[in-house]
């Protein structure tokens, strides 16, 4: 019998919300036989002309189940990535109609085969953020939810955000949090720095506001963290170590690290040293494969990734899909 394997950190970019930007002049899909996409800034939260990777299986199914087959990949919990999150926008009226219509346009994409998963986007920073997870829950039946890092210039803890919070605890919504801008976007323009250092900063730092902030103290919901929580368990113990000597910083009943460890990691990490690490860390239960398909900067063997650590079967079982399954009630 086939293992079940769940990744939960999988994203698309729908053709039918790539075609509305288009026509509201907010991208450029000329170069598609590239499998290239412009996307305008206020959208992308990056620069002008960028080019973004747009394979076919960002939005072409049949190429997405062969890859998952082919990757022993049973179930993929999908979520639009972060240059479809309007993150860095202040135009609240934009950013409500693209996550609106990037939602409407991921549950048709996922409607048809249940292997697919889709994770309703949330426009964290804006009045109207709670309304729209609700309908994406509620009305287009998605089964989690996807928040970027930061939205309308504002850090996650900020008040307008309490009732996304309030919400997800109170239903215990299984919530993939991506990393969707950057710190000190100057000293990141070179070597492709924005994902492959700003994100993990951006990460550790969202989280760690979230901790501090008491957000995730008040309120009980899975939240799990792109790229194996990106520099946070290797701050673990200095934030501790602040917590119990700083004053400012002595905001919790519990230490920060009590608080992670209630937190779920994708196992995106790209290195046997650093997820068997992440794995002592926080267990087996509290890892989950993740691969950032299908960009290119992704896991490509999940499962050979997993299996080769010499887990227990048991542990084996919770990290392919067993938590992952339960998490997002997947029968």
């Amino acid at each position: 019998m086939a293992r079940t394997v769940v990744d939960v950190h999988a994203h698309a970019m729908p053709m039918s919300l790539l075609r509305w930007l288009e026509g509201e002049g907010l991208a450029d899909l000329s170069r598609l036989e590239d499998h290239i996409v412009v996307i305008d800034p206020r959208v992308s939260g990056v620069g002008a002309g960028a080019p973004l990777p747009l394979p076919d299986s960002m939005f072409d199914n049949a190429v997405r189940l062969a890859e998952m087959a082919a990757d022993a990949v049973s179930h993929q919990a999908i979520s639009l990535p972060p240059f479809l999150m309007g993150s860095t926008c202040t135009d609240t009226d934009l950013v409500l109609e693209l996550v609106r219509r990037g939602n409407d346009a991921l549950a048709e994409l996922v409607a048809d085969d249940e292997s697919l998963i889709g994770l309703v986007g949330v426009p964290v920073g804006h009045p109207g953020a709670e309304a729209e997870l609700r309908r994406g829950l509620d009305e287009l039946g998605l089964a989690g939810a996807a928040i970027g890092s930061r939205g309308a210039g504002k850090d996650l803890d900020d008040p307008v955000n309490a009732p996304v919070w309030s919400l997800l605890a109170e239903r215990e919504v299984f919530t993939f949090l991506h990393p969707s801008a950057m710190p000190d976007p100057p000293r990141m323009k070179d070597f492709w720095f924005p994902q492959l250092v700003g994100y993990p900063m951006e990460t550790a730092i969202a989280t760690a506001r979230l901790a501090f902030s008491g957000v995730l103290e008040a309120n009980r919901f899975p939240l799990c963290l792109a790229h194996g929580g990106g520099c946070l368990p290797s701050l673990r113990g200095r934030l501790d170590m602040g917590w119990d000597r700083k004053p400012v910083a002595h905001t919790t009943e519990v230490p920060p690290s009590e608080i992670f460890d209630r937190l779920y990691y994708d196992t995106a990490v790209f290195s046997p040293v650093l997820l068997q690490r992440l794995i002592e860390d926080v267990g087996a239960e509290h890892v989950l494969v993740g691969t950032d398909y299908p960009f290119d900067l992704r896991e490509k063997h999940p499962v050979a990734a997993v299996d080769t650590l010499g887990l227990s079967s048991e542990q084996n079982r919770a990290v392919l899909g067993e938590v992952a399954a339960r998490l997002l009630r997947i029968s």
